[in-house]
């Protein structure tokens, strides 16, 4: 089903394009940086994101295979359109040294097991949680939001070697990671014609 695209983002996505030249990126690269650009108003993410062109061609034929989504905080899950998610922040709990984010992190790869796309957006603690589980994702978009963590886990992300979306400052955000994940959805499946 093609997603039909409402003139006032158009218009958006033109005005963009005018003050933002994302024409020297790779297509999927360009995608991410467009609609995370597009869901801040925030030029200065072009220069700030992290990723690979060939991590995001494996992520997004993994999303459009159907890998699980996974969501950090229901902010997230709600911004991503498209594709079911799972969030299990409600029933997670905190404990010594265990936040709710980072208990979340445990339960919901308890339920998807490998390969799944973690899209964490707010906490920095579930960041840091994803880090230490095998969980052998499709794609981590990483970009929790902060002044105590953020940049930091972000940088375990870079330095782990797993495929990923991050950035380099303590910005970030539900709306900016869903927008990363929404730009791998929405961003057209080749076929034998294009390949």
């Amino acid at each position: 089903m093609n997603r039909v695209v409402h003139p006032i983002e158009q218009e958006s996505f033109r005005r963009l394009r005018a003050r933002l030249d994302t024409s020297g990126f790779p297509p999927l690269t360009r995608a991410v940086v467009e609609r995370v650009v597009h869901s801040s108003a925030d030029l200065e993410y072009a220069a700030d994101l992290v990723m690979d062109e060939a991590e995001l061609q494996r992520a997004h034929a993994a999303l459009h295979a159907g890998a699980p989504v996974v969501a950090d905080v229901e902010m997230v899950a709600a911004g991503i359109t498209r594709r079911e998610t799972v969030c299990r922040l409600r029933e997670a709990r905190s404990g010594p040294g265990l936040t709710r984010s980072a208990h979340a992190v445990r339960l919901a790869y308890e339920g998807v097991g490998p390969g799944a796309l973690w899209v964490i957006g707010c906490a920095p603690t579930a960041l840091e949680e994803l880090l230490t589980l095998d969980a052998s994702p499709a794609l981590v978009v990483g970009l929790p939001v902060g002044f105590v963590g953020a940049a930091e886990s972000k940088a375990a992300l870079r330095e782990s070697g797993l495929p990923a979306v991050s950035n380099v400052s303590e910005k970030g955000g539900s709306a900016v990671a869903a927008a990363a994940l929404n730009a791998l959805l929405y961003h057209p499946v080749p076929t034998e014609e294009t390949l």
